[in-house]
């Protein structure tokens, strides 16, 4: 028992040295020298870094101005779909490559929260600054649904009129199992450069099988991923979350019952931390969608999603036209039904 004791003592040492020789990188940060600029094809950041957009514009006068973030090893052709439906409804939409995803030159590296921030940040302001008079809100899914909520959440939060998140990625460390939080812990330290293809979910991201077969042909996604680029995923996931305290100001936040991919257990903690405003009345809406998966306007009800999202942006006031709103009072636990012990207090 006692050289048992010794060997397990070493291998927690030799462990513990490896991982701090092996610590999980991310891009190098470039500094900034250069206004950054909107381009016909790309948004030329203050380091240099172009990123490659897509833009919708309506045939009349804009009501808004939109930026639409997307998820995880994607880009900004998730909103391929969704974006005509949003510019016919006069808003002006901007979808652009967040850092090492997409066109983007680092393709595959993980650029930093930060620097992903900072990116929102300053797309905000040149939308600001080209349209003065239209309000500007942010649109993410998943992982950018996550961006926008750690950068609302920092010290100097960009200045959008709202959000509307879908799915948002908010499933950081605190609320994973333990044996998932050290296996992440272990590849991200002992073989971050290690790449990794999924073989199999424990559930689609979609209902939508022909949409999900497009995009394992589209060679702009990336079909294999670095442990530490996962790693910075999840350090995102944690700023997500803990940023749901301070989001006081107009959101949609969407959430399909058959998504599998963002656990029930750390949306309901988000959706549970959610600030009530100074009146006592929420500022945040909630749409659960029955048989919504996690990339819910691409689903195959995505229709009815599309229209939540159409009609929120033109009016964060409006009734959502698919009825899948869910109201509670302020300061009761959210989706009792939904949630159960999910959430614990």
């Amino acid at each position: 028992m006692r050289h048992n004791a010794r060997l397990r003592a070493c291998l927690a040492s030799l462990f513990l040295t490896i991982a701090a020789a092996c610590a999980p990188g991310i891009a190098p940060r470039m500094e900034a020298h250069r206004p950054a600029e909107i381009r016909p094809e790309t948004i030329v950041m203050q380091d240099g870094a172009h990123l490659p957009y897509k833009r919708w514009s309506p045939d009349g006068p804009a009501k808004a101005a939109v930026i639409a973030l997307h998820g995880f090893n994607d880009y900004s052709g998730a909103y391929k779909d969704l974006a005509p439906l949003l510019a016919a409804r006069g808003l002006l939409v901007f979808a652009y490559d967040q850092r090492g995803f997409g066109g983007t030159v680092m393709r595959g590296d993980w650029a930093g929260t930060e620097a992903m921030i900072r990116d929102l940040d300053t797309v905000t302001e040149l939308l600001r600054a080209a349209y003065p008079e239209l309000p500007v809100y942010a649109l993410g899914e998943s992982m950018g649904g996550a961006v926008i909520m750690a950068a609302l959440g920092g010290y100097s939060p960009p200045r959008l009129d709202g959000a509307v998140l879908s799915a948002p990625a908010v499933w950081g460390r605190n609320t994973m199992i333990p044996w998932q939080r050290g296996a992440l812990t272990a590849g991200a330290h002992l073989a971050p450069r290690i790449r990794v293809r999924p073989q199999s979910l424990p559930k689609l991201p979609s209902d939508n099988i022909e949409m999900l077969r497009r995009l394992y042909y589209d060679p702009m996604m990336i079909k294999e991923t670095r442990v530490e680029t996962a790693w910075g995923l999840t350090g995102l996931m944690d700023r997500a979350l803990e940023a749901a305290p301070l989001l006081d100001m107009p959101l949609l936040v969407l959430y399909g019952r058959e998504d599998g991919i963002i656990p029930r257990a750390p949306t309901c903690r988000m959706l549970r931390t959610l600030p009530t405003g100074a009146d006592d009345v929420r500022r945040w809406r909630l749409a659960l969608y029955e048989n919504g998966y996690h990339m819910l306007f691409r689903d195959l009800n995505g229709g009815a999603v599309s229209a939540d999202i159409a009609a929120w942006l033109a009016d964060p006031a409006a009734p959502l036209p698919s009825g899948a709103e869910v109201a509670a009072p302020a300061g009761a636990r959210p989706l009792p039904d939904f949630c159960g012990r999910a959430a614990p207090e």
